[in-house]
C-alpha cells in the first residue's frame, strides 16, 4: 500500500506540473485578449500585433504542455497493461530488426538533419522464443528511442568527427536469450543509474520525457520472467542487457 501511495503521489505530482502552466498561460492570454480588444478599440494596430503575437506563442506553450499530459496518462495506460496480451513464438531478430528499423525511421521523421550507423549482430541461433511480441517490441522501441537521442546530443556538442552510432545484438546462451542495446553516446552518470528504472524519474531535460519509457520496459520485461539492467561509461555510451527465458 506504501508503494502505491507513492505511485499515486508521483502520478498526481507529473501531471500537475503540466496542467499548471496550461492554467497560468490560459489566465494570461485571457488578459491578454481583453487588452487586445482595448487597443484594437483604441486604433492602436501596433500594440494589436504584438498582444496577438504574444496570445500565439502563449497557445504554443499550452500546447507543448498539453501534449506532456497526455504522454503521462498514455504511458500510465501502457503500464496498466503491460502484463495483459498473448504470448506466442516469436522470432526475436526479426522483431529486434524492425523495432530498430522503425525506432531510426520515427526519429529522423522528427529530426531530419540526424543520422547514425546502426549496427547489427544477430545470432542465428537465437530463433523462437515465447513472448508479446507487442509489448516487447514496446521496449525494444523505448531502448532504441533513448539510444538515439543519446547519440544526437552528443553529435550536438561533441568532438569534431563523432558519428553516432547504435547497435543490436542478440544471443542463445545456456536456455537464455540477450538482447544487448548499445550506443556511444555520453554515458550515464554513476550517481544516477539504480534510478533509471523508477517511474517518472529521466535523465532528459524537463519536457522532452516522461520518465515512464524504462520504468514500462522493465515491468514488462518482469512480466516475461526476464531481467533488464544497464551498464554505462562516461563519455562512452550505455548498453541496456535484456534477458529473456528461451
Amino acid at each position: 500500500m506504501a508503494s502505491l501511495g507513492e505511485l499515486t503521489a508521483g502520478i498526481a505530482h507529473e501531471i500537475q506540473n503540466p496542467l499548471n502552466f496550461v492554467n497560468n498561460f490560459s489566465e494570461v492570454n485571457n488578459e491578454l485578449i481583453q487588452e487586445l480588444k482595448a487597443e484594437a478599440t483604441a486604433g492602436n494596430m501596433n500594440e494589436v500585433l504584438e498582444l496577438a503575437n504574444n496570445i500565439r506563442a502563449n497557445e504554443e506553450k499550452i500546447n507543448h504542455h498539453g501534449k506532456r499530459a497526455d504522454a503521462i496518462v498514455k504511458g500510465m495506460l501502457q503500464h496498466s497493461r503491460s502484463s495483459g496480451g498473448t504470448k506466442e513464438p516469436t522470432d526475436i531478430n526479426q522483431l529486434v530488426d524492425e523495432y530498430l528499423r522503425l525506432a531510426y525511421n520515427g526519429f529522423r521523421t522528427k529530426d531530419k538533419c540526424f543520422n547514425a550507423i546502426l549496427k547489427t549482430d544477430l545470432d542465428t541461433m537465437t530463433g523462437q522464443t515465447t513472448v508479446n511480441a507487442q509489448d516487447l517490441g514496446r521496449v525494444l522501441l523505448n531502448l532504441y528511442s533513448n539510444a538515439f537521442y543519446a547519440v544526437n546530443e552528443k553529435r550536438k556538442i561533441g568532438p569534431s568527427g563523432y558519428e553516432p552510432i547504435v547497435s543490436v545484438s542478440t544471443q542463445r546462451k545456456e536456455g537464455k536469450i540477450t538482447i544487448t542495446v548499445g550506443d556511444n553516446g555520453n554515458g550515464i552518470p554513476d550517481n544516477l543509474l539504480d534510478k533509471i528504472f523508477q517511474p517518472f524519474f529521466t535523465t532528459k531535460p524537463t519536457g522532452q520525457g516522461t520518465g515512464l519509457g524504462l520504468s514500462l520496459a522493465y515491468d514488462i520485461v518482469k512480466a516475461h520472467g526476464g531481467e533488464i539492467r544497464a551498464e554505462t561509461r562516461i563519455g562512452e555510451g550505455t548498453e541496456f542487457i535484456l534477458t529473456l527465458p528461451g
